[in-house]
């Protein structure tokens, strides 16, 4: 499937909702993709692309940096806190703030440095164990956390379980976010986007359906 035919879907599945065409970022997933199918879509002219290692993203994006202007970089990935500074100096976005230490790890970096990605924070909504991101009980509470450090969270993000309703998993985040008072939701992948537009999803991850399938040999 082509970048094309992707944003067209997008697009129809922002038209059934009833929400602003455009209102949607589509965050191509290049991770474990050989870099003449990431020049492809840049070349398409596609901006927004997704990360899940800080080593793979340091080794990749600054040389496209020189040769594409405005490129977004969303790192969606779990992310260790010895790696939080290499993260926030390459990443715009980081999708996958999931504990206080690293809420204030980053915080302690962002006074640093000057500057800080927006943050979006992962609440493991299937409370599965093997999964990162914090509990839905805690949600409330870790979004005060995260203000209190004057963090710039933009919203929340999820990974439904991959055996049940994603669509679930998305509206159970829509309405954490609703009263936090957050407007921003990373939610869908390549089989479940438009499910996740439709629940007021404003960032989707979409990578094979884009790149093809990964080789990870």
């Amino acid at each position: 499937m082509s970048l094309e035919e992707i944003q067209t879907r997008i697009r129809a599945a922002e038209e059934k909702a009833g929400r602003e065409v455009g209102s949607v970022n589509l965050i191509a997933v290049s991770k474990v993709q050989p870099d003449e199918r990431v020049r492809a879509v840049l070349e398409q002219g596609h901006r927004q692309f997704g990360e899940n290692k800080v080593q793979e993203a340091a080794g990749k994006w600054p040389a496209f940096r020189e040769q594409f202007d405005g490129i977004t970089l969303h790192l969606i990935g779990p992310l260790q806190t010895n790696k939080a500074r290499q993260a926030m100096e390459l990443a715009e976005v980081i999708h996958s703030l999931d504990r206080p230490k690293l809420a204030k790890t980053i915080a302690r970096l962002a006074q640093d440095m000057g500057k800080c990605p927006d943050l979006f924070i992962q609440v493991n909504t299937g409370e599965e164990e093997q999964k990162a991101g914090v509990m839905p009980r805690d949600a409330d509470a870790f979004v005060a956390e995260c203000r209190g450090l004057d963090l710039p969270v933009a919203g929340l993000m999820c990974i439904p379980p991959v055996d049940e309703e994603p669509s679930l998993h998305f509206a159970l985040l829509a309405k954490i976010a609703e009263r936090n008072g957050l407007s921003g939701l990373s939610m869908g992948m390549s089989g479940d986007f438009e499910s996740a537009i439709a629940q007021g999803a404003t960032h989707v991850r979409v990578g094979s359906a884009i790149f093809g399938e990964r080789d990870y040999t």
